[in-house]
């Protein structure tokens, strides 16, 4: 393995571990607010615990995010050093604000862990939505960064390469950013809500009565299912951007190798890079155009349009495209279902064993295609770690046998990830479904009665 394939591989290692806390510190905090504001409104203790339980497993996350995303500020600049001396001046905007938005998730989360039965209901409540609001600013920092090494703006360049004139606004707000930051963090709602809701069908399968994962069924799936239906409006937005600002990528995501007008979209296939093409795929004619410019018509550059050596890896990039794109339809055709079963049973949650079933078969495929989505974004701006400036390969430090920083690096997000398992089934998932002390409302049975039935 050379230096640069370790390099790589640590960074994708760190941020595919790191992303799936992320989702969850951007996304948890609103199904804990909205269980909260569910018991203000009813009374019900049953939503109390369930924000409670909630607001657990948010701390436990967010303690391992931060560790992790320590982690990789550390490799930033460790494995990355020609990229960060060169972009920091630039970037250090969104990072020193997502430094601040994090501080402040922390603050408001210790008040609201804290703060029951201490605050006054509507400050406690106040203080689960300043988790949700930093929560979800924080990615939108993290993504915006990241935006800008797709579509890099805000500075001039000095005759020997040097970054001048440095317009920190003007290169957080770049083009990619809208499009980037609101398809991720829809993303984050969307992945978060079936996972949630994954798990409590689940134990719905086991115990069909037990009202404390109705309810939590019902408050993640609701969420879920509406971010299921917004991301393909995201998704319609970040293509015509790509098709403006990165016609290479778009290319390489659709298998599309030929510039063409009227150009069909390629459901499934797998392309061949030597011969040029992409067989087995389903052709849906002039969608592809329509889709990138709102034209039937329009011409799509093809991956033939670039040097070879300017293309991205297609295999990859594609079929990590048909992945995030083919979960995102099952989810949306899920919460669709899940619509129309509510709505057939008189507005009540469906009871159905099979729907529940197809429910916990998808807990973790929102978090799959969150994954697969940011495979699409870093490979598929590959060979440029600064699209059109800086090739990743230039970026990478001198340091050599970077093996076994990686494999290190990789025991300790093993080690991470089964302390994250036990804390989370202790604390959260094998938790009493009422707190001690606390009465169990109408229709609310224990974990302790639910065995002995």
């Amino acid at each position: 393995m050379t230096d640069l394939l370790a390099a790589r591989s640590q960074m994708a290692l760190s941020l595919g571990f790191h992303i799936l806390f992320s989702v969850v510190g951007i996304a948890m905090p609103l199904l804990m607010v909205i269980a909260e504001w569910r018991y203000l409104k009813t009374g019900r203790e049953v939503f109390k615990t369930l924000a409670r339980r909630w607001s657990k497993g948010v701390a436990i996350l967010f303690g391992v995010g931060a560790v992790s995303g320590t982690v990789l500020s550390f490799e930033l600049g460790l494995l990355w050093p020609e990229f960060m001396a060169w972009a920091g001046p630039v970037i250090g905007m969104p990072f020193s604000l997502e430094g601040f938005a994090f501080f402040l998730e922390a603050i408001f989360l210790g008040i609201y862990l804290y703060g029951w039965d201490r605050v006054p209901p509507k400050a406690h409540l106040a203080a689960g939505l300043g988790v949700a609001i930093s929560g979800t600013m924080s990615g939108i920092f993290v993504v915006s960064a990241n935006a800008w090494m797709n579509t890099p703006q805000g500075f001039e360049l000095g005759p020997d390469g040097q970054v001048l004139a440095v317009n920190v606004w003007e290169a957080m707000f770049n083009p990619a950013m809208p499009t980037q930051t609101l398809h991720m963090t829809i993303a984050a709602f969307e992945a978060v809500g079936f996972l949630v809701a994954g798990i409590h069908a689940l134990r719905l399968l086991r115990d069909p009565d037990n009202d404390f994962h109705r309810q939590a069924l019902a408050i993640a799936l609701i969420v879920g299912g509406v971010a299921a239906f917004l991301q393909p409006l995201s998704g319609d937005l970040a293509a015509k951007h790509l098709a403006k600002h990165q016609p290479v990528k778009l290319a390489a995501m659709e298998g599309h190798w030929e510039t063409e007008s009227g150009a069909s979209l390629l459901v499934g296939g797998l392309p061949d890079e030597e011969t040029e093409t992409t067989p087995y795929a389903i052709h849906i004619p002039k969608a592809l155009s329509f889709l990138a410019y709102a034209d039937f018509d329009a011409e799509v550059k093809g991956l033939k349009e670039f040097p070879v050596e300017d293309r991205p890896p297609v295999t990859i990039t594609h079929l990590s495209f048909q992945a995030m794109v083919g979960i995102g339809t099952w989810l949306m055709a899920l919460g669709a279902l899940g619509a129309l079963l509510w709505w057939r049973a008189g507005k009540q949650l469906p009871r159905q064993r099979w729907f529940l079933g197809l429910l916990a078969a998808s807990t973790p495929l929102g978090m799959l295609a969150v994954e697969a989505g940011w495979m699409v974004t870093e490979i598929g701006r590959q060979p440029w770690v600064i699209h059109g400036i800086m090739r990743t390969k230039d970026a990478v430090t001198p340091m050599p046998n970077l093996v076994g920083p990686m494999t290190t690096f990789a025991l300790l997000y093993l080690v991470l990830g089964v302390v994250v398992v036990l804390l989370m089934k202790r604390h959260v998932f094998d938790a009493p479904s009422v707190e001690p002390g606390e009465p169990a409302g109408p229709g609310e049975r224990s974990e302790e009665v639910s065995h002995v039935a």
